[in-house]
């Protein structure tokens, strides 16, 4: 069994077992924070159990240890508070009570009462999180593993301690962090964990999107978030907490033509993503970026499949995702700016491009064009090589125009050489439409090449158009 030393775990870890000596608590690591010095994989948070009162513990830490942002969590019998070692750095440190834990049948939250170590690490999610560490002297670094999470770390095997079905009635937030822990970790899941995850899925409806779109994001920025999304959708909880996008799996035939299957093409859109890019709205983006072609899919005798206007109807789609999962809406602008962009360079790597395509690209993108462009890169997902191949050459040749343009008439930062404030000066007009009619037009002129982009010639360009609404 292994046994922890000083060279495992910080100094001020142990200085906290000493502690816990003086007021004679049984004193642990205990979850995720083991199971990370295990695998060699980084973590700061670090959770503490004590058999015996939490709170107070924590509060004799924050006094001996100079802990700071000390922070009590009353109905949960937690406390949180920050500590530095020497040579680990800034530690985040929880301090929770052995406890049992447990949802009412239609409860959102968890309701605690005070349990055993043994109560403690079987309520836990996973058994590779299911192991505590004696921080007391007298069993210092000693491993405690009931559920031989060891082994399941070493095998990369997904289990719960207890029975699955019961480890999830007791928090369907679990199941999340099922698919999370698969996506982060490529660990395996148990066939019976996943298949009481499909006989329960439904109940992942009682817990606050708030909680699911944490665990959701934490799947979204894993190194390969297709592991976690497909096995939401294997398990149908990706249909509880996001139908529009499980809306997208399934291929239809008629006369013998299918179309590619949506879904699983967003999933590896995602990933391919992911590999160059660990922006979550953009992954998000990446998600989302077809999410109306089931609304907007139609067949046509002569044609086959098309899907006009999807990045259209996509955006309101997108509005609709963010007011149901309660995601910030600060990031809506862009993502929606990704969907309806994400086929505009499409064109262009195939056709002649003129400078006037290019500046307009460049204009409605902003400074988000190069996330566009990494998407679209990603949303390359052909099995033809060569025209994989050949897809990639015309993009390179759309960023060469782009660059050349952009030193041309710079571009890269695009804003327009007058503003509103100096068209209402030159013309002697105050606020109103009218400013940003003659605005619009005197950018479309100079993106579109009618005029250059000189101050003197906006300038003459907005009296003009002045005089012809004057007309």
């Amino acid at each position: 069994m292994k046994q922890f030393t000083e060279g495992d775990i910080p100094d001020i870890l142990f200085r906290i077992g000493e502690l816990a000596d003086r007021e004679n608590i049984p004193c642990y690591l205990v979850g995720g924070y083991v199971r990370d010095i295990l695998i060699e994989r980084p973590c700061t948070d670090i959770d503490i159990m004590v058999v015996g009162e939490p709170v107070a513990f924590a509060r004799i830490i924050r006094n001996e240890l100079r802990g700071k942002n000390f922070v009590v969590f009353e109905r949960f019998r937690t406390a949180q508070l920050e500590l530095n070692d020497e040579h680990a750095g800034a530690l985040k440190i929880e301090v929770v009570g052995a406890r049992k834990e447990s949802y009412d049948l239609d409860s959102r939250k968890p309701f605690t009462e005070i349990g055993t170590i043994e109560d403690d690490l079987s309520r836990r999610d996973f058994t590779i999180n299911a192991l505590a560490v004696s921080l007391n002297s007298d069993k210092r670094g000693s491993l405690t593993d009931n559920y031989n999470g060891v082994g399941d770390l070493e095998r990369r095997i997904l289990r719960t301690p207890l029975e699955p079905e019961q480890t999830f009635s007791d928090d369907p937030l679990r199941m999340m962090r099922a698919a999370r822990f698969v996506s982060q970790l490529g660990f395996t899941p148990d066939p019976a964990l996943a298949e009481a995850m499909k006989a329960m899925h439904e109940r992942i409806r009682i817990v606050s999107r708030e909680r699911i779109s944490q665990e959701f994001f934490k799947i979204m920025l894993s190194p390969e978030p297709s592991r976690g999304l497909g096995m939401l959708y294997d398990t149908k909880i990706l249909g509880d907490i996001l139908p529009e996008v499980t809306a997208m799996a399934g291929i239809e035939q008629v006369d013998g033509l299918g179309h590619k299957d949506t879904l699983f093409h967003t999933f590896q859109v995602v990933d391919n993503l992911s590999r160059h890019s660990d922006k979550l709205w953009l992954r998000i983006a990446a998600l989302l970026h077809d999410i109306a072609k089931p609304v907007t899919k139609r067949f046509h005798p002569s044609t086959g499949w098309t899907f006009h206007g999807h990045e259209a109807v996509g955006i309101k789609v997108v509005a609709k995702i963010f007011r149901s999962m309660r995601w910030p809406l600060e990031p809506l602008d862009y993502v929606q700016k990704m969907v309806r962009l994400h086929h505009r360079p499409i064109p262009l790597s195939k056709e002649e491009i003129t400078d006037s395509a290019i500046r307009r690209l460049m204009f409605d993108a902003g400074p988000d064009l190069e996330d566009l462009m990494n998407l679209c890169r990603a949303d390359v997902t052909s099995k033809n090589p060569r025209k994989v191949v050949r897809i990639m050459k015309n993009f390179e040749n759309v960023e060469q125009k782009i660059a050349e343009v952009a030193e041309k008439d710079l571009l890269a930062s695009w804003r327009p050489p007058i503003d509103g404030s100096d068209i209402m000066t030159t013309l002697g007009l105050t606020e109103g439409k009218m400013i940003g009619i003659i605005k619009s037009r005197m950018e479309n002129a100079i993106i579109d090449g009618l005029i250059p982009y000189e101050r003197e010639a906006a300038i003459a360009f907005i009296r003009k158009v002045y005089e012809e609404l004057n007309g």
